[in-house]
């Protein structure tokens, strides 16, 4: 990674790297996700379930564990990460799946992933992977800067006319407050917010740090599908912090989460070792 990317990566919180994978390892990330798509896991749901602009979306298939341990072996993020965040040390974390087709999935809400997993720190990185060549347009959104901002509550994609109905909701008053309209902020000012926005080819990865407030754009008939493969990262500067119960099975009892997880409190190092260890 060169200095650029690391501050670019520091300061905005999103960078995107061209051709970082190449035509074998781009093969192996999709073989991974179809297998996933027909395999799905526990956690697997449709995204605004029951509108006409549901997608299908899946989070830590303990079923593709062990696959996606020896996947990203095979795969640079390590050394990138490792670089671009300078840490000693990186941890697979677990995946994640978006598959959008007929031509109207809704757009992924504005949210942030440290709002559905107990993470803080500087070192949490998210491999964005699409196998289509994406449209700025139908491609990931991130606000820029925002990964050193406010934690918000994340919306739950139940209602795409509602990109803010609360996941945590009563639980979390005060501590999480709820998430801005961000689309609607956009619609009557485009200047309300700095979006980073990229087209991407196959091979290109987009890379954010998870606290990143970030959606990712609709489909629509002129770019009617898109498989997406997320992996995530972290670094030596991962703690564990809590948060209120919430539905996506990711947090503290989830799938991920061992006895050893179970006994972190808040500010004790993001340890376990189902975590696969890169570097």
């Amino acid at each position: 990674m060169d200095a650029a990317l690391r501050r670019s990566f520091d300061d905005d919180g999103a960078v995107v790297v061209r051709n970082c994978l190449d035509s074998d390892q781009l093969a192996l990330c999709r073989g991974a996700f179809d297998w996933a798509v027909e395999n799905h896991g526990p956690n697997a749901s449709m995204m605004f379930e029951g509108t006409e602009q549901q997608s299908h979306v899946d989070n830590a298939n303990p079923n593709a564990k062990e696959r996606l341990d020896e996947l990203v072996t095979q795969l640079p993020f390590g050394k990138i990460f490792a670089d671009l965040w300078g840490s000693e040390n990186v941890w697979y974390f677990a995946e994640e799946i978006f598959f959008k087709t007929g031509g109207n999935s809704a757009r992924t809400s504005f949210h942030q992933d440290t709002s559905y997993l107990p993470w803080t720190g500087k070192h949490w990185g998210n491999a964005w992977i699409s196998f289509e060549a994406v449209p700025k347009k139908n491609s990931l959104e991130i606000v820029k800067g925002s990964h050193r901002g406010i934690q918000y509550d994340g919306p739950n994609f139940t209602d795409p006319n509602d990109p803010t109905s609360p996941l945590h909701g009563e639980a979390a008053v005060p501590f999480l407050p709820r998430l801005p309209d961000i689309d609607a902020e956009l619609a009557r000012d485009p200047a309300a917010y700095d979006i980073l926005s990229w087209a991407v080819e196959p091979g290109d990865v987009v890379l954010l740090h998870p606290h990143s407030l970030h959606g990712g754009a609709q489909t629509d008939p002129d770019f009617p599908t898109r498989h997406t493969l997320v992996l995530r990262f972290f670094g030596d500067d991962a703690t564990f912090r809590s948060l209120p119960e919430s539905n996506s099975g990711l947090g503290r009892g989830g799938i991920l989460f061992t006895e050893e997880m179970d006994k972190l409190k808040d500010g004790d190092r993001f340890r376990a070792p189902v975590f696969k260890k890169l570097v």
